[in-house]
């Protein structure tokens, strides 16, 4: 059998073992051609005998015959060939069978294996046909029978045993390379269900921090707003006082509400079996959270806190009895309620006008503010930063359009319109 360079790993003809892959092979065709040699160098008397000259010459000749099975696997086509033109010597029968198996066994075209295969065979036949018409008695028939046998002997066994472990030898390669790419494979979808694995938890860790920004950050946006005008109405006005502190509590609960309604849903997310778990809070958050008909209470609060804000509402949405999908009605709220919640930020003392339009296949929001009136101090209020990055987030995220900037007149909008089929 021969064996391309890759199949010998690299080793090649110029390693240490040649073009053997292990040193077992390599034994082996040595020891072959040992024997072989042996044998030619045995026949080889003969023939020079039967030739007319010396005897050392016919040694010599088969010995290096014979040897030429140490290269059978390098050159199985030359060891045939060299088997085919010693026939008529009568010599170098093992060096015919063997190499008529390695040719039929290694990676040699067929087309070559059948013509050599045919030559070794008609060989055969001739020469036994000549060597034993003159020794049976009655020529004819017998020794036609004879030497066909003996041809297809010497010459089919080893060409149809060795295309068998040649064919038998190709099917476990395919089906080592093919356990190779399943296991590449394997490897690569592990490591791709890794990649969905850990972008899953990094989008629930992105859409917790915007679901906890969105809930404390309003309310406690309107709790230092009231906390402040109740600092500053203390003594003056003590009903007007009460009243803030009340509202600051309305606040401070709803927010705790709202946390652990949150925090309720988290829990049970974490003990659903693994692959459900970032479907699970998703949706349970949507179907827990606010919704458009609470529009209108959440520009109250904005007016209780002192925030001169109108609400407009335009068109009616198509089936308002069931209203829009979870997701639509949740984001549209949040947009709104983040806007709000920077008014008070950054733009306090501002009028600010809340426009929601219903329209054909969409719902659109705004919330816009005008400039700031002088004199009125901030409320001090930390920012972050991630208030317009979370909305845009959570508008794209349904397929919706954002924009958000500075206006004309000194204030600055945010616009969002979102596909009410999201």
């Amino acid at each position: 059998m021969t064996l391309t360079g890759e199949e010998r790993g690299g080793a090649g003809r110029d390693g240490p073992l040649w073009w053997w892959e292990r040193p077992r092979e390599a034994a082996l065709d040595v020891g072959l051609g040992v024997v072989s040699a042996a044998e030619c160098g045995y026949e080889g008397i003969a023939f020079a005998r039967d030739a007319g000259t010396p005897p050392v010459l016919g040694v010599l000749l088969g010995v290096l015959v014979g040897s030429a099975l140490v290269v059978r696997r390098r050159w199985p086509v030359a060891v045939v060939v060299l088997g085919i033109a010693i026939t008529p010597a009568a010599m170098g029968f093992l060096l015919g069978v063997v190499g008529l198996y390695t040719l039929a066994a290694s990676e040699a075209p067929r087309r070559v294996t059948v013509v050599l295969g045919s030559m070794s065979l008609a060989g055969t036949f001739v020469v036994t046909y000549v060597r034993t018409r003159g020794d049976v008695e009655g020529e004819g028939f017998l020794v036609v029978v004879l030497s066909v046998f003996m041809a297809v002997a010497l010459t089919v066994p080893p060409v149809l045993f060795g295309l068998y472990l040649g064919a038998r030898r190709r099917l476990m390669e395919s089906l080592q390379e093919r356990a190779d790419s399943l296991e590449r494979e394997l490897s690569l979808l592990a490591d791709r269900a890794e990649e969905r694995a850990e972008w899953a938890r990094t989008e629930e860790r992105t859409r917790i921090a915007r679901e906890m920004h969105d809930v404390v950050a309003h309310r406690v946006s309107l709790m230092v707003v009231h906390a402040a005008a109740l600092e500053a109405v203390a003594v003056k006005d003590p009903a007007k006082a009460v009243r803030n502190a009340a509202l600051v509590g309305d606040m401070g609960r709803q927010a705790l509400t709202e946390l652990r309604e949150m925090l309720g849903v988290l829990r049970a997310s974490s003990s659903a079996p693994a692959p459900a778990r970032a479907v699970v809070a998703p949706a349970k958050a949507a179907e827990d959270g606010p919704s458009l008909g609470e529009l209108e209470a959440l520009v109250g609060q904005s007016r209780a806190a002192g925030m001169a804000v109108d609400l407009e509402v335009h068109g009616e949405p198509a089936g308002a009895a069931a209203g829009y999908a979870a997701e639509v009605e949740q984001t549209a709220y949040r947009v709104v309620q983040e806007a709000l919640t920077n008014c008070h930020k950054h733009a306090p003392g501002a009028r600010v006008v809340v426009r929601l339009a219903h329209r054909a296949g969409e719902v659109a929001m705004q919330v816009e503010n005008g400039p700031c009136e002088a004199g009125v101090a901030e409320p001090g209020l930390p920012s972050g930063g991630n208030g317009l990055v979370g909305m845009r987030e959570r508008v794209l995220g349904l397929g919706g359009v954002f924009v958000s900037g500075p206006t004309e007149a000194g204030g600055f909008r945010v616009s969002a319109v979102l596909p009410t089929g999201a």
